[in-house]
């Protein structure tokens, strides 16, 4: 006969992420543990995001998101399985949080960042926050996450496309100011400084980016062996304003590792800083 489940034990922070304390030091590892980290976007890449850090024993985490999880998320999304199918995404993420970090301070936010609603949100926020990690794929809503962090002096993370790649060891990280061969973070960058929030001379942002030079591979193009091959179906649009998976064929492989990516700059700013909670 197999062995009978073992009884969990009390809840231990410092066993359970012993391996923080190792890594980062045991004052890096109680600033990690006592950090508040907004995630805007628990899709492809924010929903990696919030697991990096509840399995590095952030104790707060405030998630964003009005979307529901569908069928189609299931092949990147860490929260989709046959059983989370049709919640919100936000709650599905928040138990699976609570699961890793039960102690962990989980707030949801049940709406989409607009331009009109985000300081109302902001009010809503239960602490101060030490970083945000933008994970969202509307270019009106990471701009005035953007502008905001810059105003407020809250150091975050932004994300680049990802739709339509297959190459996670061509991703890379830089200042906002510094990217390449992403539209989006390229149009980002031009609505802040056409605001007056990003001077034209300046050398850095402060924003640190997780993109990739990939170019993106429309769907059409790789359902042919011929290099000329053009959509002959639904046409999917492309700008620099919405560029999400949606249309596009997209990979684990990417989406997951874009996460971790920012999830570990993250953690790595947080062990060092002295920020309002910590």
């Amino acid at each position: 006969m197999g062995a009978e489940p073992t009884e969990l034990l009390e809840f231990d922070l410092e066993r359970r992420f012993s391996g923080v304390g190792r890594l980062y030091g045991q004052a890096g590892a109680q600033r990690i543990f006592k950090a508040h980290v907004l995630v805007v976007g628990i899709g492809g890449v924010g929903s990696w995001v919030v697991e990096a850090l509840a399995r590095s024993g952030v104790g707060r985490l405030t998630l964003v998101d009005m979307d529901h999880i569908a069928e189609s998320n299931i092949n990147r999304q860490i929260h989709a399985l046959s059983q989370t199918l049709g919640q919100s995404k936000c709650l599905a993420m928040k138990n699976r949080v609570l699961d890793i970090h039960p102690e962990c301070e989980v707030q949801i936010i049940d709406d989409f960042v607009q331009v009109d609603n985000w300081l109302d949100m902001v009010k809503s926020i239960v602490t101060p926050l030490d970083f945000l990690i933008d994970a969202c794929d509307q270019i009106k809503a990471k701009s005035t996450l953007a502008a905001w962090c810059l105003k407020q002096q809250v150091e975050m993370v932004c994300i680049g496309a990802a739709g339509g790649k297959k190459r996670a060891d061509l991703m890379q990280m830089d200042d906002l100011l510094s990217v390449t061969h992403d539209p989006m973070l390229a149009k980002l960058r031009y609505n802040l400084r056409k605001e007056g929030v990003l001077l034209r001379d300046q050398k850095k942002s402060t924003i640190q980016c997780v993109y990739s030079k990939e170019e993106i591979l429309n769907p059409w193009a790789a359902q042919s062996d011929d290099p000329s091959a053009v959509n002959t179906g639904e046409s999917i649009t492309t700008s620099a304003n919405d560029l999400s998976c949606h249309g596009y064929g997209s990979s684990v492989a990417v989406t997951a590792s874009f996460g971790f990516c920012a999830a570990g700059w993250a953690l790595e700013r947080l062990a060092q800083s002295k920020g309002p909670n910590l």
